[in-house]
């Protein structure tokens, strides 16, 4: 319950056979897909009932890279607006370009 609803079940694809690594890279790359097909307005509204879920789901809300955390656009979305801070990831258009000192 705490994944995003992005993923569809056809009949076909038995999810529940997927272990929760696997299905969180499965999940965030359909979240890829959206981030392309909406407005950021949109995707802060599908990201906010997830907002107080404190829990992080590596994969969804981050990735590890060279020992640190990346947050992800999603985990991004969920704050509901700009840190300001340029995050790698920055699903607001205020991303930095290859800051090796950026780890958000």
């Amino acid at each position: 319950m705490s994944y995003p609803p992005v993923l569809s079940v056809p009949a076909s694809d038995n999810l529940a056979c997927l272990c929760p690594t696997c299905l969180a890279k499965r999940v965030n790359s359909k979240l890829d897909d959206i981030y392309q097909e909406y407005t950021t307005e949109d995707l802060v509204r599908l990201a906010k009932p997830y907002a107080a879920n404190t829990q992080l789901i590596e994969n969804i809300d981050y990735t590890k890279e060279n020992g640190y955390m990346v947050l992800s656009a999603w985990y991004l979305l969920k704050r509901g607006k700009c840190c300001g801070n340029g995050c790698r990831h920055c699903p607001y258009g205020n991303a930095s370009t290859n800051n090796a000192n950026n780890v958000g």
